[in-house]
């Protein structure tokens, strides 16, 4: 090799190096700003998270005390394919391999849940607020937001990671480890996902549902495919990256081979991404956006919140339509999977109240659907800041809409959609159980106020203090963590009285209570006339 061309293949490379960096300047910046933004987001979910896996060791421990109840538990689920679909086969006896197989497609769904939402939030929503376009405006490269989003969304799983393997370890080092390293495994590959979509789309609230929908179908595909074999060797098992984490085997022989899979998805789906960052303005997206009707029409606030809401009461509502179709063909082999066992009777009872076991059954399940439907309502009542950050409601209300008029149409769909949806999951419940379709109605439409509840406090916070209206996440993640751990851990009454879904009557089978219910009801009102009054009141973010 001469001189000459040594020179050149230095330079060359010298020249890629720089143009790398250029690429990639200012991503501590953003990434230091991304984590102080997500100082709430990002604690609370991985805090749910982890409790909720750490809380099952002792629980199933004094449900399945003995190996004979242990064994019990290994026949039936070998024997009952609707309860794999729902979480999946067991691969040992062990409290470590029961605690990986109860929570484990839970919290790896809830990971890839928090990780989409921290992607979507610092890529494609700083560009459709117009933020993003000041950031580039400085010395800062074209893939560090990505970057800077992709990192952060790896923080948190990192942290999940750490916590989880460390809780566990007391179960087996190399189990915890190996299903901590899988929790975060499923929550890069829902990241790196969420990354390419960002890319396709130019709504952030497309690019949300699409990657949520990419996650329901990995579930359907793990239900599928472990309904149908008893040892997650079903090809529909493995197409799923939750069907990945199951077969991961903690506690059960781990098979470490499987987080190479982990890992070539978040590089070829993180290289993707990284490639149709570079051949895009910022703003703009591989999927144009359908143009509007040439002429337009009259419309009202609330017909706006309406479409700009439309797609996601449609996916909550197939989503709890299936949710309840599933849990009521559950309902018949609810007592023969209980059997004999005092403590799943006593902690159904907690979550069901004290009846017959089909009966508590129904109860805790619908009871559960609430404590998710609040997830909604916060995501809808929420939309308000969103509109607000993003300057799209300064031109709505410059004109004849007033403020009252404009939250009360966000609020209609709010409110009204929650109630909707737990309505679609009486249905279900109906269809998959075949049996009292009425009382099932009536125990999911009692869960309405609490959502409410939630849904107000979230409004109250918009309403007097935006900056803070995020941390209605939080409030929304307490009251899930109450309401599924709580029972479970046998928490003292106190505890369970935080949540206003602990002030429910349990039907069916129980008493119908129409004090707690009213209360309830005219607490949502109090708090939603707080948080208008409050609206009217401060200046509108411009």
């Amino acid at each position: 090799m001469t001189a000459a061309t040594t020179a050149t293949t230095t330079a060359t490379t010298v020249a890629v190096r720089s143009a790398g960096r250029r690429q990639l300047a200012g991503t501590g910046v953003l990434l230091r700003f991304a984590l102080r933004r997500d100082r709430v987001l990002i604690p609370v979910w991985v805090a749910v998270n982890t409790l909720m896996v750490l809380s099952m060791p002792n629980t199933l421990g004094s449900l399945y005390g003995t190996a004979a109840q242990r064994a019990d538990l290994l026949h039936q689920m070998a024997a009952n394919s609707s309860l794999r679909a729902l979480v999946g086969p067991v691969f040992d006896d062990s409290l470590g391999a029961l605690t990986a197989w109860r929570v484990g497609v839970y919290a790896g769904a809830l990971a890839a849940v928090t990780s989409l939402l921290v992607v979507v939030r610092h890529t494609r929503d700083e560009e459709e607020s117009g933020r993003q376009e000041l950031v580039a405006s400085g010395m800062v490269g074209r893939r560090a937001p990505l970057t800077a989003a992709l990192l952060a969304a790896a923080v948190a799983n990192a942290l999940l990671a750490l916590l989880v393997t460390a809780g566990l370890a007391g179960q087996g080092t190399a189990g915890a480890l190996a299903f901590g390293l899988g929790l975060a495994g499923v929550g890069m590959v829902f990241a790196t996902m969420a990354a390419i979509v960002a890319q396709l789309t130019e709504s952030a609230r497309l690019a949300r549902g699409l990657t949520a929908a990419v996650l329901g179908a990995a579930f359907v595909l793990r239900a599928a495919g472990d309904s149908a074999t008893d040892d997650g060797s079903s090809v529909a098992t493995w197409l799923s990256p939750l069907g990945w984490l199951e077969n991961l085997r903690s506690f059960a022989g781990e098979r470490w081979w499987v987080l190479l899979l982990f890992a070539a998805a978040v590089l070829v789906q993180g290289a993707a991404a990284y490639a149709l960052a570079g051949r895009r303005d910022v703003g703009m997206s591989f999927l144009p956006t359908r143009p509007g009707p040439a002429a337009g029409r009259p419309a009202t606030a609330g017909a706006l919140a309406w479409r700009l809401q439309r797609g996601g009461v449609l996916g909550w509502s197939v989503g709890f339509l299936l949710a309840g179709i599933v849990y009521g063909g559950l309902t018949e082999g609810a007592a023969d999977l209980v059997g004999d066992n005092d403590k799943a009777r006593e902690i159904f009872e907690r979550m069901g109240g004290h009846s017959a076991i089909t009966d508590a059954f129904l109860a805790s399940m619908t009871g559960m659907l609430g404590l998710i439907a609040a997830l909604y309502v916060v995501g809808s009542v929420l939309r308000l800041h969103g509109e607000e950050t993003s300057g799209r409601a300064e031109p709505v209300l410059a004109g004849a809409v007033g403020r009252l008029r404009w939250a009360a149409g966000h609020l209609s769909v709010a409110f009204g959609g929650s109630a909707l949806i737990m309505l679609f999951a009486g249905l279900g419940f109906a269809i998959g159980y075949g049996k009292r379709t009425g009382p099932i109605l009536g125990a999911c439409l009692v869960q309405l106020p609490a959502v409410w509840v939630v849904g107000g406090l979230a409004l109250l916070l918009y309403g007097l203090a935006p900056r803070f209206a995020p941390a209605a996440w939080g409030v929304a993640g307490a009251v899930l963590l109450i309401g599924w751990v709580g029972p479970a851990l046998d928490a003292p009454r106190f505890v369970l009285d935080l949540s206003p879904f602990g002030h429910l009557p349990k039907l069916p089978g129980g008493p119908m209570a129409w004090a707690p219910v009213l209360t309830l009801t005219g607490l949502a009102v109090v708090l939603v006339a707080g948080g208008l009054a409050g609206l009217r009141r401060r200046d509108i973010t411009s």
